[in-house]
């Protein structure tokens, strides 16, 4: 498939919105059952960045519409489609990630009530976002559980190291949780990622030339796709890029994303501002790098037709 940027940031940034704010929640809970306060601030503070991140991500979305204008109608279909049910479940998450953050400002008690509640909001956007990949059966790659475990460990890895290098300016005993916290949920995302990629590889097609084109015959070649431009079923189906391009895509997420990142966190202390927040940094760029590799390793079958151009 040929990967849509708007979508790569978009899942992208939501995930790491939702991970911070998972995060913050566990902090806040972790300190009523041993007493120890978290600073009221930095909940608050960190609220806000995780709701930056998430309307950062809704933005992103805009660009993959065709007609922005008509972004409402996307939620009518909730019933049947998981994409509308996304469109609701973010703003959902959002709203109720501000108000947790403004709670925690103010002073509030009702703090833990909004906490749940956005909790809940964000596990059913985790949910929506992976299901419209995966309830796709037809592209095998992205018809899996992994789908589904992939996007919620490399959120909220990225979620726990943005909170470690927030935590180390405003609640510096917070620091060493949240890194450790990152570190295994990094490591989680990396068993997983390459169980998927043990997996993909392994796929059998389950479509040929023949069935594509509906010929009975077992030589049946394509020598031509019948024209000599491009189409629309050329350029969106397909990403363009060689098998050493995708390999290089590849070898560079797997660094980027996990093992640069895990050798900083593990190197941090409680002050490492800077080498906490270039932790997050090299994370996310491959994170992009990483879903950019999902989208595009995705086959179309309707590529068999045209695979004198894929």
């Amino acid at each position: 498939m040929r990967p849509a940027f708007s979508v790569v940031f978009l899942t992208t940034l939501i995930g790491a919105g939702q991970g911070l704010f998972l995060a913050l929640l566990m902090a806040e809970w972790a300190a009523r059952l041993s007493q120890a306060p978290v600073p009221a601030g930095f909940l608050a503070h960190g609220s806000i960045v995780a709701v930056l991140l998430c309307c950062g991500g809704l933005a992103a979305s805009f660009f993959h519409l065709g007609r922005p204008g008509r972004a409402w109608r996307a939620a009518a279909m909730w019933r049947t489609s998981w994409l509308s049910r996304e469109v609701i479940a973010l703003p959902a998450f959002i709203a109720l990630c501000m108000a947790y953050g403004i709670a925690h400002g103010r002073g509030a008690g009702i703090a833990v009530f909004l906490g749940a509640a956005a909790l809940a909001a964000g596990a059913a956007l985790f949910v929506c976002t992976s299901m419209i990949y995966a309830c796709i059966r037809f592209l095998q790659e992205w018809s899996s559980p992994f789908t589904f475990v992939n996007f919620v460990l490399m959120g909220c890895a990225s979620g726990f190291t943005l909170a470690a290098a927030l935590a180390a300016r405003e609640a510096s005993t917070l620091v060493t949780p949240f890194r450790y916290g990152a570190i295994i949920l990094a490591l989680a995302a990396l068993a997983s990622r390459a169980a998927s990629l043990v997996r993909n590889a392994r796929l059998v097609p389950r479509s040929t030339t023949q069935s594509a084109i509906g010929a009975r015959s077992a030589q049946a070649v394509q020598k031509s796709r019948g024209f000599t431009g491009g189409s629309f079923n050329t350029r969106e189906f397909f990403h363009g890029v060689s098998g050493r391009g995708l390999a290089g895509v590849l070898a560079l997420f797997m660094l980027l994303a996990f093992v640069i990142p895990l050798a900083m966190l593990a190197m941090a202390g409680e002050d490492s501002r800077t080498l906490l927040a270039l932790a997050f940094a090299v994370q996310y760029a491959g994170l992009l790098a990483e879903r950019w590799y999902f989208l595009a390793d995705a086959r179309h079958p309707q590529n068999l037709y045209y695979q004198s151009v894929a």
